[in-house]
């Protein structure tokens, strides 16, 4: 018999400001494993649906939207950077009373994540890495073109506002997949919609003029993790054109004791390996809370 899908309430939560959106599953047991999953760019807490209705019965799963992306919305004037994304996901995680969970690092989760742990290491139980980078290995020489844009650059506007239309978007979820027919059309064509809304472009392009913030900050993530040692579950898709296999191998020189599991696919690895990435966190959940 199939377990049934979990059940996922949808709401909204007040955070200086910010209407945040979050998707957070039922489990069956009130002391269930929590699970926080920050998503990446340019999507929202809907590229984790798959994932929450695997392990949502039995785990609590909570999803966040960052300002600038899916459902949650700012008010005029809001300021993106890591550090402003950081902040307000610092304060929905408080607003929720929680003070344990794993983290799911994701992308733009990574950095977002990280900053979350050097405030509150004692908040970590442990980490789950998916394309989610954090060392100079694991940049392309497209990320590292990328990130060097500043707004004087010419034209680098154009360069960043071609990545943010429908085709550029298709390309994220569908390079380095050896089958395309595996990624369905809808995670692209969502994220196109809420990039297409007022002022989002232009939150995507101050976020990525802001990304080299994140690299600047590598050898103190770093330095946490070998301070911390975190239980960790690496699961990478090889891939990446952004975020290469060299990035998920690197955590292993921090953390030996990492577990690292590579698939055959590009950057949204749960599109196309989801029944063999959900077994591994339960796994490492049921390990980890424990």
């Amino acid at each position: 018999m199939l377990a049934p899908a979990a059940r996922t309430v949808h709401r909204h939560l007040e955070v200086d400001g910010v209407r945040v959106f979050y998707r957070e599953s039922l489990p069956d047991r009130a002391d269930a494993p929590v699970l926080l999953l920050l998503h990446g760019f340019p999507s929202g807490s809907h590229q984790f649906r798959g994932l929450i209705d695997a392990l949502g019965s039995h785990y609590r799963l909570i999803a966040p939207d960052y300002p600038g992306f899916g459902h949650t919305q700012t008010l005029d004037g809001f300021t993106y950077t890591f550090d402003r994304l950081a902040d307000i996901t610092e304060g929905f995680v408080q607003s929720l009373g929680l003070d344990r969970f794993v983290m799911y690092v994701f992308d733009f989760g990574a950095p977002i994540g990280f900053r979350i742990a050097e405030r509150h290491p004692d908040w970590i139980a442990g980490l789950v890495v998916q394309n989610g980078n954090a060392y100079d290995d694991g940049l392309s020489d497209a990320a590292r073109g990328l990130i060097g844009l500043t707004p004087d650059t010419p034209g680098a506007s154009d360069a960043i506002q071609g990545m943010l239309t429908l085709d550029g978007t298709r390309s994220q979820y569908e390079t380095g997949v050896p089958s395309p027919d595996l990624i369905a059309p809808d995670g692209w064509t969502l994220d196109q919609h809420f990039l297409d809304l007022p002022g989002r472009k232009d939150a995507q392009q101050a976020l990525i003029f802001d990304y080299h913030s994140n690299v600047e900050r590598y050898a103190d993530w770093q330095a946490w993790l070998r301070r911390h040692t975190p239980p960790t579950l690496i699961t990478w898709g090889s891939n990446d054109p952004f975020f290469p296999e060299p990035g998920a191998r690197a955590y292993l020189r921090d953390l030996p004791d990492a577990e690292l599991h590579l698939f055959d696919t590009g950057h949204f690895a749960l599109d196309t390996h989801l029944p063999e990435i959900a077994p591994l966190i339960a796994d490492f959940l049921d390990r980890t809370w424990k």
